[in-house]
């Protein structure tokens, strides 16, 4: 299956100058939202993960079904004021402005093992900022995974030493 051709590209959104890379249509496809999730899960089905965690929002549509398949459990990284307990945040810069991101303190133990899973990397300051707070509760990063990678915005040099896969790149 071409995954790319589930791939809309959307101009000057959210403001002028951004080429968004849309994934709605992978995700309204059942059988390329499937077999997207499918291939993620292949890669990492062998590893010893003891959780996934996603980053907000679209991490989570990736993230979920990925545990679910692989028997784990789903801890979310979440932008401010979403998160009811004790928590950890983090500040970073993306390619149309800054925000944040927080975890919950117990999120999980020092020592276990995590996947990070988002839907797209392109300038690496999201995926930084979820590892920073990944590393600050102990947990050792197995891998990152991404369905899409937009190349030309070199997120990969913002989270080098790490294990990544990419479904896509554009």
């Amino acid at each position: 299956m071409n995954f790319n051709d589930y791939i809309r590209n959307i101009p000057d959104f959210p403001k002028e100058g951004i080429l968004f890379k849309d994934i709605t249509p992978l995700l309204k496809n059942n059988r390329a939202f499937k077999a997207a999730i499918d291939a993620l899960i292949e890669i990492y089905k062998d590893e010893e993960i003891d959780y996934i965690v996603g980053i907000e929002a679209r991490g989570f549509i990736i993230g979920t079904p990925m545990a679910y398949a692989l028997n784990k459990g789903f801890i979310p990284v979440r932008k401010p004021g979403k998160l009811p307990y004790d928590k950890y945040t983090a500040s970073y810069d993306l390619e149309y402005g800054s925000s944040e991101l927080e975890i919950h303190s117990d999120a999980f133990s020092k020592g276990d093992k995590i996947l990070l899973v988002d839907d797209l990397l392109a300038t690496g300051g999201t995926t930084k900022a979820s590892v920073d707070l990944i590393e600050k509760l102990g947990g050792e990063i197995v891998g990152i995974a991404f369905l899409l990678e937009l190349k030309d915005l070199n997120g990969r040099d913002m989270i080098e030493g790490y294990d990544i896969f990419t479904l896509l790149q554009h």
